[in-house]
């Protein structure tokens, strides 16, 4: 397909090592001034990586830093006896950062005294130029031609001493980091581009820290099994109760409990603490021990008021029903939902390009929603800047929105189904397929006809989209989102209570965690 690189017979050469070998870890102040010194000695980009124990720990801080520059070499650093790292903020002064899946690692940096002034994101790059798979280990073995050691994006990196095999795996992230970002930079020239790749990355840089998610607790898994308002008070009684005790010992909320006990225990309602450790996994004698801090939230849950008691469904994120409730609620917006969706996808397809990264889905809901009146094309771009669209995005959208956004004739029948991510909840970036998580989006088909069924007009108009036709509502990661703050789980409500980068190999699952529960 057009913008990914042609794929050579040849199989990857085997990059097994850094080529100037592993470099000791920098432990104590001294080491971190003289690499400080190496780095302001060095030149061009600077290439960042950080590795946290997601899955294992509460909070998303590094534990590992990995920094490269030509000139300099490579460097790992320990931030824990460290803790500020600002004389390397100092050494690389305005350098260009160079990261994959900048928005995993920025919040971390930020913590320990790094911010980025320019940036490149390799992983983005990637997606604006249509790539169908964008992990770090693909990309560089399509596009340099070399294989990466797999195996420890999912180690727990709060591990003390770092075993030599991850020392390893964390060097050679950074090894080919700015040759990649050269190739890159060079194809996005050449598609024309390049303008759309430096407004995504400035506003990627400029980002501030994700916003806390309301009611967090309702992404418990399951929690569809609730079939009353005072089932739900007790899913959050003890997603409550769980979170509390995760952070406090600084250990994934799955490993203290999991969704599943949770779930158990509510169906259950078990009268007292010999009911309660008759439940599979209350039973084990780890969980057994707080076996009365779960029974305590469920108590509390079954004394609260009627008045106290939480709504049956949350609020939506955006403030807008989901979709699949638009043709019940508007069937005039779900119509023109369906017309946007349409529209972008085309144009998405003629760019060879996610839709998602053309445009957030979470506007184009706003605007097909509560369109501008009077609607104009300057009244178009004019919300679409409000919304954060970037220039390029307005440029190359407010046309195809304003003919979108023109009222359609009513059909009660109309229906909007839910995305994938939509249905899902929605993704997380990582390394092998960004801040979403997943390389190809799923297309999604219909029936035709954009009057007649908004599903049929979105499904048809997504088949030829370039990345397995994401829909123009959801399904692929966005181009910049607020990072998640590091001091908590990068999503305190999924069932693990964090999120793993992929492997250097290619896509997977950004919210997989160990199996089970381990020790807390």
């Amino acid at each position: 397909m057009e913008g990914e690189p042609s794929t050579s017979a040849r199989e990857p050469i085997p990059l097994l090592a850094p080529v100037d070998g592993v470099p000791p870890v920098i432990v104590d102040a001294a080491e971190l001034a003289a690499a400080a010194e190496r780095l302001a000695a060095g030149t061009g980009p600077v290439a960042f990586d950080a590795e946290r124990a997601s899955g294992y720990r509460y909070s998303q801080r590094a534990y590992l830093v990995q920094i490269r520059r030509r000139g300099a070499g490579s460097l790992l650093v320990d931030p824990i006896p460290l803790g500020d790292l600002s004389v390397i903020q100092e050494a690389v002064g305005d350098a260009e950062w160079v990261l994959h899946a900048a928005s995993q690692d920025l919040p971390c940096l930020a913590e320990l005294g790094l911010r980025p002034s320019l940036l490149f994101d390799t992983e983005l790059a990637g997606r604006l130029l249509g790539y169908e798979r964008v992990g770090l280990g693909m990309m560089v073995e399509r596009v340099l031609g070399y294989g990466l050691e797999k195996g420890h994006s999912a180690a727990d990196w709060s591990t003390r001493p770092l075993p030599e095999p991850w020392l390893r795996y964390a060097a050679l992230d950074v090894e080919l980091l700015v040759e990649l970002r050269d190739a890159l930079e060079a194809e996005l020239i050449e598609q024309d581009k390049i303008e759309f790749a430096r407004q995504e990355f400035a506003a990627i840089a400029a980002a501030p820290p994700r916003e806390p998610r309301a009611e967090p607790w309702r992404r418990t898994s399951g929690i569809h099994r609730a079939r009353s308002r005072r089932q739900l008070a007790a899913v959050r009684a003890m997603w409550t109760a769980r979170d509390r005790m995760a952070r406090a010992r600084d250990v994934a909320p799955g490993r203290v409990l999991p969704d599943s006990a949770i779930m158990d225990a509510v169906l259950n309602a078990p009268a007292d603490t010999a009911a309660l450790i008759r439940l599979p996994i209350f039973s084990g004698p780890r969980i057994r021990r707080t076996a009365s801090t779960w029974l305590d939230a469920l108590r509390s849950a079954a004394a609260l008021p009627d008045d106290e008691l939480p709504a049956p469904a949350g609020p939506s994120g955006d403030g807008l029903p989901p979709p699949n409730r638009w043709a019940e609620r508007d069937p005039v917006a779900a119509a023109r939902l369906a017309r946007v969706r349409a529209e972008l996808s085309a144009l998405a397809a003629a760019r060879t390009m996610p839709v998602e990264n053309l445009l957030e889905p979470a506007l184009s809901r706003r605007i097909a929603w509560s369109p501008p009146d009077p609607l104009t094309e300057s009244a178009v771009e004019e919300t679409l800047r409000a919304g954060g669209a970037r220039a390029w995005q307005r440029e190359l959208t407010r046309t195809a929105l304003k003919s979108a956004l023109v009222d359609p004739e009513p059909d009660p029948a109309d229906e909007i189904a839910p995305t994938a991510a939509e249905r899902a909840g929605g993704r997380r970036g990582g390394r092998g397929g960004g801040a979403g998580g997943v390389d190809r989006p799923r297309s999604r088909g219909g029936r035709a006809g954009a009057g007649r069924s908004a599903r049929g007009a979105a499904g048809r108009a997504t088949a030829g989209s370039p990345v397995g036709a994401a829909s123009a509502d959801g399904g692929g990661a966005s181009s910049v989102g607020a990072a998640p703050a590091c001091g908590g789980p990068t999503d305190p409500a999924t069932a693990g209570g964090s999120v793993t980068k992929p492997s250097a190999s290619g896509p997977g699952p950004t919210g997989s965690a160990p199996a089970g529960p381990g020790p807390a």
